[in-house]
């Protein structure tokens, strides 16, 4: 049962007229998955996010490239070495970003943990106590142990992302905390392997 309008400019006439069938069942539809979809992703369940989505990724694909280095060990050669290869750097700052930003900023400026750009640090003597301080925590558990938290290649690589840092000083980092140390040790040469 159609209904003709006719409006008052230049003779348009408007049809009205009940909405076709299936637009009602497509709104009908909407309306009844709206309350479920937001249960499934919005109730806090973890996993159910785009963002748990791209964790997992990250996790998965970190498994991966550990495949590809074995164990590592969180000696200052090992930290060093891998603070100077760009593709590792990128995989310990996924790990930093993860884990570390609430206390020490996105780029290690320092929020309520020290400043990782400068050259002071209030736990870290030499590279490698940059892993025993992820590990074991520091300061009466300011910095709180990972140990068991993090396998020993997050250490490495996180350890390896934070001696990167040293130096470069990003605007709006906290003031210096600590002793000022000298500087990292230079870049050991790549292990011989035997074939």
């Amino acid at each position: 049962m159609n209904q003709s309008i006719e409006l008052l400019n230049d003779g348009i006439q408007l049809e009205s007229g009940p909405l076709p069938g299936w637009w009602k069942s497509i709104l009908i539809t909407t309306l009844a998955l709206c309350p479920v979809y937001w249960l499934y992703f919005h109730s806090g369940a973890p996993g159910r996010t785009m963002a748990d989505a791209y964790d997992q990724a990250v996790f998965n694909n970190a498994q991966l490239l550990f495949a590809q280095i074995g164990e590592l060990n969180p000696d200052a050669d090992t930290i060093r070495r891998f603070s100077a290869k760009d593709n590792w750097v990128k995989v310990g700052k996924a790990i930093f970003k993860s884990n570390c930003i609430a206390c020490h900023g996105r780029s290690g400026e320092g929020i309520i943990g020290p400043n990782l750009t400068d050259d002071s640090y209030k736990s870290v003597r030499s590279i490698e106590d940059i892993a025993r301080v992820i590990l074991k925590g520091a300061n009466n558990n300011a910095m709180p142990a990972w140990e068991g938290k993090l396998q020993t290649n997050e250490v490495v690589l996180v350890s390896a992302y934070v001696a990167s840092l040293r130096g470069t000083n990003v605007a709006g980092g906290k003031s210096p905390e600590g002793a000022e140390i000298p500087p990292w040790p230079p870049v050991p040469p790549e292990p011989e392997v035997s074939q």
